[in-house]
């Protein structure tokens, strides 16, 4: 009864006049740059990240309108993998082999709400569970001290493999050049640490300018580099005939993708694409031969759809509760939360409630815009896939400057956010991933903090870190994070790309 009040409240922030408006916003953004092949919902996000500022908008509407672009950008990864057969981020892969085959049968308009309708069940699914789990989860990390949330840092630490995906030893070194930027500033003790004189650094990197940077400039480099001039081929999309029936018929793999999807967001590091690929293969088991999945079947587009989407939402349930990102996109958020002086974590959900539930009741509210806006605009959404990224860039630019510009008003950030363009870019060239160094960059001063605190409880006794037993079990699902992710992801991987290569090829 006591979650049912909180929500209450939640809508009632949900559905001011101005949050509304901008949950519209960033679901139709969203929608637009998760269609776009290659940028994704984390990217999506860290663009417009200096929008929030920009507009000065206060931190329950910003977290607002970036979760509706987290959500948007989910929802549109599907339709340049059902018109393009190119995913628009790695989680809408497995929707290209049931859906391209659709559009090839000239029932793209099925496929493109068949989709619509499963990423919707997916987030209704995990949003429901969030809200069931959420709260339940906060009240347990009441009882965490400095030594269990040291410990919980580690395991964030250790589940970085499952969020990358890459090389185990480039994900180390990138969360190692993480945590070396956070340690930039001045300490807890008065003590200046890598300032090298200069003032602007005295309060460290500040993560916004960092971001920004490696996801935003890093992208607009790409694709200059790339002289991406022109768009993509104009689609065409049949008029939609889908009955009752055909809806009936994809609910069970709806459900099934949905619920999965959401188990594997709340796991630290399982993440969508982990999400997708399950809803997918479950359903080729339930169904069997019945089945005519790779060749267009609809329940190939719902299950990896709810199952992705249903992870991005359950992704959100330890970044909430516990201040630990679940997936890459939710590192990014969390950046937006701590810089603006909200501390994610169980206190949170006190301290900070009516941000909390705000946002729960929003993603509610999001995922009816984003399906009363995916079905009839679709037709929109596929000719601004063909607007040259020529056009596009400009736009993104300006935001990106203007907004950093905007949080502190010194050109001292604009180069420092160009700085970690440039940085960016080469990590990426160098498949080093970006999260990592982003998390390192948000976790490394609470991971000292916590730290520093337990050593002064125990006056320096290390043993103080594995004394409890709830800090040996987050140290034994540390150890497991770090193990199972090279074991069980290439085999995943494997799996992944012999599904590719049963991808029809686009004409």
């Amino acid at each position: 009864m006591e979650t049912l009040s909180f929500l209450m409240d939640g809508f009632a922030v949900a559905l001011q006049p101005e949050n509304l408006m901008f949950a519209l916003l960033g679901a139709f953004l969203g929608t637009l740059i998760g269609a776009l092949p290659g940028l994704g919902p984390a990217n999506g996000v860290a663009i417009l990240i200096p929008l929030a500022f920009t507009l000065g908008l206060r931190p329950e509407t910003a977290l607002i309108m970036l979760t509706a672009v987290y959500a948007g950008a989910m929802y549109g990864g599907r339709i340049s993998s059902i018109l393009l057969n190119i995913p628009g981020d790695e989680p809408a892969m497995m929707t290209c082999l049931d859906g391209y085959p659709m559009a090839k049968k000239g029932k793209a308009a099925e496929a493109l709400a068949i989709s619509a309708i499963a990423s919707f069940m997916g987030s209704l699914i995990a949003t429901i569970g969030l809200i069931l789990l959420a709260p339940i989860l906060a009240r347990f990390a009441l009882t965490f001290g400095p030594a269990e949330y040291f410990a919980l840092f580690l395991l964030a630490f250790a589940t970085l493999g499952g969020i990358t995906g890459k090389n185990p030893m480039k994900t180390v070194v990138a969360a190692a050049i993480g945590l070396m930027i956070a340690t930039v500033g001045i300490d807890n003790t008065g003590v200046q640490r890598f300032t090298f004189g200069t003032l602007e650094l005295y309060e460290g990197v500040d993560f916004i300018i960092a971001i920004v940077g490696l996801f935003a400039i890093s992208e607009l480099l790409f694709f200059i580099e790339d002289k991406a001039g022109g768009g993509k081929e104009k689609m065409t999309v049949n008029k939609l005939k889908l009955s009752f029936s055909d809806i009936r018929g994809i609910m069970p793999s709806c459900f099934r993708g949905g619920v999965l999807g959401f188990i594997a967001g709340v796991l630290p590091g399982a993440g969508a694409s982990l999400g997708s690929f399950i809803g997918y293969t479950l359903e080729k088991k339930v169904v069997g031969k019945k089945g005519y999945f790779g060749e267009g079947d609809p329940r190939g587009v719902a299950g990896p759809e709810a199952g992705n989407n249903g992870a991005s939402s359950g992704a959100l349930v330890p970044m909430l509760t516990l201040g630990v990102p679940g997936s890459g996109t939710t590192a990014v958020l969390l950046a937006l939360l701590i810089s603006m002086n909200i501390t994610p974590g169980p206190l949170m959900f006190t301290q900070n409630a009516d941000i909390v539930w705000g946002v729960i009741a929003a993603l509610l509210i999001g995922n009816f815009l984003l399906l009363v806006l995916n079905i009839p605009l679709v037709g929109i959404f596929v000719k601004l896939l063909s607007v040259p990224p020529m056009y596009l860039l400009p736009i993104v630019t300006m935001v990106a400057f203007v907004g950093i510009y905007s949080i502190s008003n010194t050109t001292f950030d604009l180069y420092f956010m160009v700085a970690f363009g440039v940085a960016g870019y080469i990590f990426r060239k160098l498949e080093i991933p970006l999260v990592p160094i982003i998390l390192g960059l948000l976790l490394g001063p609470e991971m000292e903090k916590n730290l520093r605190h337990a050593l002064d409880i125990s006056d320096g006794d290390w043993t103080v870190l594995w004394e409890s037993g709830l800090a040996i079990g987050l140290w034994v699902f540390a150890g497991l994070g770090l193990i199972l992710p090279y074991i069980i992801g290439p085999i995943l991987r494997r799996r992944m790309n012999s599904a590719v290569k049963e991808m029809p090829t686009s004409d």
